[in-house]
């Protein structure tokens, strides 16, 4: 019996490693496109661009504590990828059957937004990997976060915490207080369901 079972397990381990492995390559083939199509540096340049652009101070402290606490509590203590929220992840979806829990992080959400569609494939997952492997090496935690409250879809065709605050409550983002930042974490989620302009 248990050399069976050693047996199962050996098999199962090889069949996880080679699904992991093609669908690694793949991933890898479509990191490498899309950096030659455009570098990472160029899509960064172009995202702090934008006329809304705001830097880390020039937003509500209330609301980037929101986000790290609703998105990735521990974005300053992991590198781009989190195993441990990944497994924590993956043991919620497979005991619930369900696929609620995505176990991304930050950094990993910035590399989609930044480089990707929102097709949801592990193809797709893995280039989101070494994206924001790229995304760590170059550019620091602040930088990042910074990014990511920019580049975020709020609701209503507002892209960035700057524009979603002038359109819903005509302010500037450092001027953000509680309740409209809880809303606006809430809209991270789903914006297209719970936005401020469907709450009010």
């Amino acid at each position: 019996m248990k050399k069976l079972l050693f047996k199962m397990i050996i098999i199962l381990l090889v069949i996880i490693t080679g699904f992991c492995g093609y669908y690694g390559y793949l991933g890898y083939q479509i990191y490498q496109d899309k950096i030659q199509e455009q570098s990472l540096s160029e899509r960064v340049n172009q995202l702090k661009s934008k006329e809304d652009y705001v830097t880390l101070d020039q937003i509500s402290p209330i609301y980037k504590e929101a986000v790290l606490e609703s998105e990735d509590r521990r974005f300053y203590k992991h590198g781009p990828v989190d195993y441990y929220g990944l497994a924590r992840a993956m043991f919620i979806n497979i005991t619930t059957f369900s696929f609620k829990e995505g176990g991304s992080t930050i950094t990993q959400q910035l590399a989609k937004n930044l480089c990707l569609s929102f097709k949801k494939n592990l193809s797709r997952k893995f280039a989101e990997v070494f994206i924001a492997k790229d995304l760590e090496d170059h550019y620091s935690k602040d930088e990042i976060l910074e990014m990511y409250l920019n580049i975020t879809y709020l609701g209503e065709g507002n892209y960035g915490i700057q524009a979603a605050s002038q359109y819903y409550y005509h302010i500037d983002a450092i001027d953000l207080n509680k309740q409209q930042c809880d809303i606006l974490v809430k809209t991270l989620k789903r914006p297209s369901v719970y936005n401020p302009s469907k709450v009010n």
